[in-house]
């Protein structure tokens, strides 16, 4: 999957990542869970991609696989670094790794355990300054109010603990932090999800303010396609640690070309009664990824499913300029995407 248009910051290419299943007193190993399970994918310089997709299906494990918060099985990551060199994250050592974790930082989605509470904003927002060699305690202190003003926190606040805030605040923190040592990329994991609908936004009109301001590049992963809709350029749909479509945000919105991707536009709210009562809602359960079904692993929910679906694993193409799709039937069916008006 390449790109025509703008510079590749970060490119995924075959990324799996399996969890030992352990049994017995000897801990043998009886099988893996796919977390993720060859995923593609490339973001350009200084936009926003999405990764969504229902809870479980490997959004969080990818974006970690990334940042080498944990080590991914196979697969490999390709990261433009400031210098413009092209590395391999996955086949760096750990003390490479570190020092290239300056432009690669991450929002977390609860705001309330990803902050220390014994630690005041100034250590929290200072702590990366301090690891990557900035030990002048004043130097820090100038850089920690400077970006408490970037996310809209008082300077004044850096002498007070985390329990003082509110969540939007405290992501705000999160956010602050992440900036501290200015990266190129900012893995987003669904860093709305756990605030009201009204700091919702705040936070998402801050992080577009932040990118148009220093031309940041977002990996943004959620669940609420609502909150995709407003932030990001494209798209990229997974399930069961797959990528099942990817396409820019209005192509995907208006004209889905995977069932799955249909299924999860119909859950977006929609002002009209009218419009509310067509609702795909999907039979079944989500496959385990421990013992994922044969061919299209979708197709024990599909309605469109046909014999060639279970017996076949569909490959990931293009079937438009930009839009990629992992279905066998894509060219046949007309699927209904989400309303202009």
């Amino acid at each position: 999957m390449k790109d025509s248009n703008g510079q590749v910051l970060l490119e995924v290419k075959n990324l799996r990542k399996f969890f030992p299943i352990r049994k017995g007193i000897l801990q043998k190993v009886v099988g893996h869970v796919r977390a993720v399970d060859d995923v593609n994918f490339f973001v350009n310089q200084g936009e926003t991609l999405s990764l969504v997709g229902e809870s479980g299906c490997g959004k969080t494990t990818t974006s970690r696989c990334i940042l080498r918060a944990i080590d991914p099985t196979e697969g490999q990551i390709f990261f433009r670094t400031s210098d413009g060199s092209v590395v391999d994250v996955a086949a760096m050592p750990e003390s490479k790794v570190q020092g290239l974790r300056s432009q690669m930082q991450m929002v977390f989605q609860d705001p309330f355990s990803s902050l220390n509470p014994r630690m005041t904003l100034l250590d929290i927002v200072g702590e990366p300054l301090l690891v990557n060699g900035m030990k002048n305690r004043q130097e820090r202190m100038d850089r920690v109010a400077e970006l408490l003003r970037l996310v809209g926190m008082r300077p004044e606040y850096m002498r007070r603990y985390p329990h003082a805030f509110s969540g939007g605040q405290r992501q705000r923190i999160g956010i602050a932090r992440a900036l501290a040592l200015s990266p190129r990329l900012v893995v987003a994991d669904e860093p709305v999800s756990a605030l009201d609908v009204s700091v919702q936004a705040q936070i998402l009109n801050l992080l577009l303010e932040l990118q148009e301001q220093f031309g940041l590049t977002y990996l943004f992963v959620a669940h609420d396609l609502s909150v995709v809709k407003h932030i990001s350029e494209r798209v990229a749909v997974m399930y069961v640690g797959q990528i099942v479509e990817v396409a820019k945000t209005e192509a995907l919105f208006n004209t889905p070309r995977h069932p799955y991707t249909e299924a999860l536009l119909s859950a977006v709210p929609k002002p009209d009664p009218r419009l509310r009562s067509q609702r795909i809602v999907l039979q079944g359960d989500v496959a385990d990824p421990a013992n994922p079904p044969s061919g299209c692993y979708f197709h024990p929910r599909c309605r469109y499913a046909v014999d060639t679906c279970r017996a076949v694993t569909p490959k990931l193409e293009e079937v438009a300029p930009g839009h990629f799709v992992s279905c066998h039937r894509t060219a046949e069916i007309t699927l209904k995407g989400v309303s202009k008006d």
